[in-house]
């Protein structure tokens, strides 16, 4: 691997540390993840994970702040190796991102059992009829005495039905709209919690539809306060979509290394591929990309680490390009690889299938085009007034 960007300014001694000491981990580790069976692999890789304290960074205790630059690297490391392994990984610091930026002392100590590997997380936003449009989110939470009672569907939960924990967002009707929303912190086993199908997807995944039947929760279970719900989606998002193009980094740079071993390894016309000068300009374009996309992902992360309080601009670029990039980077590694690329089992046949869905979760390609065309018009009007 090429970790010539780790002397980037981006990053401090620590980050370089933590960085080379997982990949040596997954070296070890990941040797072979079985993927036949999404639910078993995830569960062992979070307690692995956590047993060897790589889950650490997915979680902020008091007076802590995550740290975007060192979830970024665990996550393109991570994906880099495996998957599974980097999905694990981040629906462990998700999952939990409401706590960890805005919850109470008593909710924070979820923390050490996500964090420990005890406990997989799940985040419970996406509905049938709200996907991208989380204003448009039908779940009721209806406060009665002491405490809140939740009706609804959730659709596309990520570790769904396996999770011990979950920040669910219900509509709680402050005011019409986004304004409306509030957060709440759900235990796995809660009474009501109805697991209504399993959802297989392309690259398989633990991911659930979700029913709510009157699930009652202790009115400490709000995170935040009663109508922030949007906030608080909005903030993790903010977060954690730059690790979504951390994860298609990884996954293109692994794409990058199949190819170049490739083009090396196999011969034609005499020569190696790698002689060939169309096969060197995909080869300079994937490199380009791969490259172009490190500097808008840790750039997301380090302006958020100085202590940006939003990054939503560079997130969204970040997110964008990474994964539309990565997806191209893949796209092309499949095709050096000929009739290979598409066997079944091979790596980026894998990867292929991986890569796809990171163009749709957490804010769809669209979507990240509209938050950053709103930035650069309120900047320019700004700039104008």
């Amino acid at each position: 691997m090429d970790r010539s960007f780790l002397d980037w300014p981006f990053f401090e001694e620590r980050h370089r540390e933590f960085q080379q000491g997982l990949d040596a981990w997954c070296a070890r580790e990941l040797g072979h993840v079985d993927h036949g069976d999404a639910d078993a692999a995830c569960r062992d890789l979070v307690t692995r994970l956590g047993r060897d304290g790589w889950l650490q960074p997915t979680g902020a205790g008091e007076g802590e702040r995550l740290d975007v630059r060192t979830l970024c690297l665990a996550r393109e490391t991570l994906a880099r190796h495996d998957g599974l392994a980097d999905f694990s990984f981040a629906m462990q610091g998700l999952g939990m991102g409401a706590i960890s930026l805005f919850g109470s002392p008593a909710q924070r100590e979820w923390l050490e059992r996500t964090r420990s590997g005890e406990v997989m997380a799940a985040f419970a936003l996406t509905e049938p009829g709200a996907g991208s449009d989380v204003a448009s989110t039908a779940t009721t939470a209806r406060r009665e005495g002491d405490s809140w009672v939740l009706n609804g569907e959730k659709t596309y939960i990520s570790n769904g039905g396996i999770a011990g924990v979950y920040v669910v967002f219900a509509r709680t009707g402050e005011a019409p709209g986004a304004k409306g929303l509030s957060a709440f912190l759900m235990p796995g086993d809660a009474e009501g919690l109805e697991v209504v199908s399993r959802i297989d997807v392309m690259a398989p995944h633990p991911l659930a539809h979700l029913r709510l039947n009157g699930v009652r929760l202790p009115a400490e279970a709000l995170i935040g306060e009663a109508g922030s719900g949007f906030k608080v989606a909005m903030s993790v998002l903010d977060v954690f979509r730059s690790t979504v193009g951390a994860a298609a980094l990884g996954f293109g740079r692994r794409a990058l290394d199949e190819a170049l071993s490739r083009a090396l390894r196999v011969r034609a016309d005499g020569g190696r591929l790698a002689d060939f000068q169309m096969v060197q300009g995909h080869l300079a374009d994937m490199a380009l990309k791969i490259d172009a996309a490190a500097l808008l992902v840790y750039r997301a992360a380090w302006t958020k680490d100085m202590g940006a309080a939003r990054v939503s601009r560079e997130a969204a670029m970040a997110k964008l390009y990474a994964t539309e990039a990565a997806s191209k980077v893949i796209d092309m590694a499949v095709q050096l690889h000929g009739g290979d690329g598409v066997r079944v089992g091979e790596t980026v046949e894998s990867l292929y299938r991986e890569i796809r869905a990171l163009r749709i979760y957490e804010g769809a390609s669209d979507v990240q085009r509209v938050v950053i065309a709103r930035a650069v018009l309120d900047a320019h009007a700004a700039a104008r007034a």
